[in-house]
């Protein structure tokens, strides 16, 4: 069943539509808000990472990058809180904070300018109080996205501000997101070590077995494939490539260099390997999965608690706390050897932690962004949504992420009216149907 109320969403589109569409306001809304203020994670930072390399292959926010609209009207490049902002009739938002704390080499090292005229302090890879989030360099990035957790945000606003919000302006939150996923990236480096592990142990043993002293090959392969690990740029068809060397250095085994003989090792390991990690990424849910769902529901806690006590009580009057989409639907979640139904489990524990620490706060309005997203996924045509199930964005110089995706690297097709641009984040038309149901639960909640 969808959640969406259609009578509201004509009365949004009327607003909206006084409102200039999506591009401008006037003074006819309920509430006139002097500013926007943000505090989040990707879903809503406009330009933290826009600089350096990450600049100069078009990327910048997490949607698809640029002003594509000459080529589709829905390919605006912007994502919901620059929507809110248009709706709102105020400027477009900036970064609080821009830079990089990455690899110099490959245009990742940029220093940290903090924008005191610029109210969006959300970040990609920022977690609610955890300062390591996926994209840092201190996670393994070469990226090295600065991720300033959300309560630090919020303190940096209020630092900057007198230690109060003026109560007249709106405030925007929502996080949660990047906890799941730091501690499934915890869950897939283990599986992924595992077996690489077995994958090693398994292609020595293979390659060691015809030499006249199986022992002794097999100790020169192991310490060759040790070598090769530790060497930077190391890959694994470069470490292959060692262990076939020594492999073949080894009395009585010179054959196992040629490829058609140790091709099919190399196969029957990673096959090998495959179910190895697979069993280890299985043991590790069984050992660790309550657990991760409890830190989630510490994560909603903490969230709650930031938006009650830090901005609220320092006088924010106006505050939308959203809840975190349906990930556990989205791309990412689908892929083989994701738990989906543990990323569900933890969704659900952040939302329902969120909506019960808010609960009762009249100057917070909480949005259900969960029920919505579900909805779209199951029923994406009455949203003008052409496909929920896979990614707009290809491969990039960045990988596969949509922080460096724009309109000459999506796929092939028309792709404007995607729900995801990447495996986790939305298109700029799907970050237009967030700003239009948070507007009208703003109506609902009679602030606009």
């Amino acid at each position: 069943m969808r959640h969406i109320n259609f009578a509201l969403t004509l009365l949004t589109a009327a607003v909206l539509t006084a409102c200039g569409g999506s591009e401008t306001g006037n003074q006819e809304l309920k509430t006139k808000f002097s500013s926007q203020v943000s505090f989040g994670d990707s879903l809503s930072d406009v330009g933290t990472y826009n600089v350096g390399k990450v600049k100069e292959v078009g990327g910048g926010k997490f949607t698809i990058n640029g002003d594509n609209t000459a080529k589709n009207p829905a390919l605006t490049g912007k994502n919901w809180t620059e929507y809110m902002a248009a709706q709102f009739g105020l400027p477009a938002p900036c970064p609080a904070q821009t830079g990089l704390d990455g690899d110099a080499s490959k245009g990742f090292s940029v220093p940290v300018v903090n924008n005191l005229s610029c109210l969006s302090y959300a970040q990609g890879g920022s977690r609610v109080t955890n300062p390591v989030g996926p994209g840092n360099k201190l996670a393994g990035s070469p990226i090295g996205q600065l991720t300033v957790p959300i309560a630090t945000q919020v303190a940096n606003h209020l630092a900057r501000n007198g230690g109060k919000f003026k109560g007249d302006e709106v405030v925007l939150m929502i996080g949660g997101g990047n906890d799941a996923l730091a501690m499934m990236g915890e869950l897939s480096a283990y599986a992924t070590a595992e077996g690489n592990k077995f994958f090693a142990g398994n292609l020595t043993a293979q390659l060691a077995a015809g030499a006249t002293d199986p022992a002794a090959a097999a100790q020169a392969i192991g310490a060759a494939v040790m070598a090769e690990s530790q060497r930077a740029g190391a890959t694994q068809e470069t470490i292959v490539g060692a262990a076939v060397k020594a492999a073949a250095s080894q009395p009585g085994n010179l054959m196992v260099g040629q490829q058609g003989v140790y091709g099919p090792m190399v196969a029957k390991a990673t096959a090998a390997a495959k179910v190895e990690g697979a069993k280890a990424g299985a043991a590790y849910v069984t050992a660790n999965g309550a657990k991760m769902i409890a830190a989630m529901g510490t994560a909603g806690d903490e969230m709650a608690a930031l938006a009650k006590t830090q901005v609220v009580g320092k006088g924010a009057n106006f505050v939308v706390v959203n809840n975190l989409p349906d990930l556990g639907h989205a791309p990412a979640s689908k892929k083989e050897g994701v738990p989906q139904a543990l990323v569900i489990a933890m969704v659900d524990k952040f939302n329902a932690q969120l909506k019960a620490g808010v609960a009762g706060e009249a100057k917070i309005l909480y949005v259900d962004l969960w029920a919505i997203s579900n909805d779209q996924i199951v029923n994406p045509l009455p949203y003008g949504l052409s496909e929920t199930g896979k990614a707009a964005c290809g491969d990039n110089a960045l990988g596969h992420t949509s922080l460096a995706c724009n309109g000459s690297n999506t796929i092939a097709g028309d792709v404007s009216r995607y729900m995801f641009a990447d495996d986790v984040h939305p298109t700029p038309f799907e970050n237009s149907l967030i700003a239009k149901y948070v507007a009208e639960q703003m109506i609902v909640k009679g602030w606009l």
